[in-house]
């Protein structure tokens, strides 16, 4: 079985490039990229990230369906990096529809429950397919429940889902590290 590395943080703690550190130690790196680029500042922070990867390493943006890329790839790397779970669930959350179990999209997501229940079907799939790899696993993510307590009901909902899946994912992982301040702390 592979590995599976949990790293953990808030805002700029220096998680991703943690992550791309342990990564430097594999020959095969796949990167799958979970954000959606939409505006200019986005767009610039993409570019920093992939400017701070090294050139072998294949990238794949997949802002939704994590699950079936790191399936598809099927132990052909070394170690997929997954960066990063909130813009993963973030992605969903805002998409506005969820995909029935045909593959079709049939469905709007106002109910916050269906929504909740999707997403964390979403995440289990995602933890048991990195748990089935053949290749080791990196996954990032942020934590979001250390603040207070959002005033609008969407971001509640969001730290709520983001709470649960950083829950899932740590069970799921053989490492778990928090960053804080660019320092990692080894907890699992």
């Amino acid at each position: 079985m592979a590995k599976i590395t949990f790293v953990l943080g808030g805002a700029r703690s220096g998680k991703s490039a943690f992550a791309e550190e342990l990564a430097k130690k594999y020959n095969d790196v796949v990167y799958i990229a979970t954000a959606e680029a939409k505006d200019d500042e986005m767009r610039e922070r993409v570019r920093i990230h992939r400017a701070r990867r090294p050139f072998n390493w294949k990238t794949i943006e997949s802002p939704y369906y994590v699950d079936r890329v790191v399936s598809g790839l099927n132990g052909k790397a070394g170690l997929v990096l997954i960066d990063c779970i909130t813009l993963y669930i973030t992605n969903m959350l805002l998409t506005g529809e969820i995909t029935n179990s045909t593959g079709c999209s049939d469905m709007k997501m106002v109910d916050v429950q269906l929504r909740q229940k999707y997403i964390m079907a979403e995440i289990d799939k995602l933890g048991q397919v990195c748990g089935e790899s053949r290749s080791d696993v990196i996954i990032i993510s942020n934590e979001v429940g250390l603040g207070i307590v959002p005033d609008n009901a969407l971001s509640r909902e969001f730290r709520d889902i983001a709470g649960c899946a950083n829950q899932t994912l740590a069970g799921e992982a053989d490492e778990v590290y928090f960053m804080v301040a660019g320092i990692a702390q080894r907890i699992k």
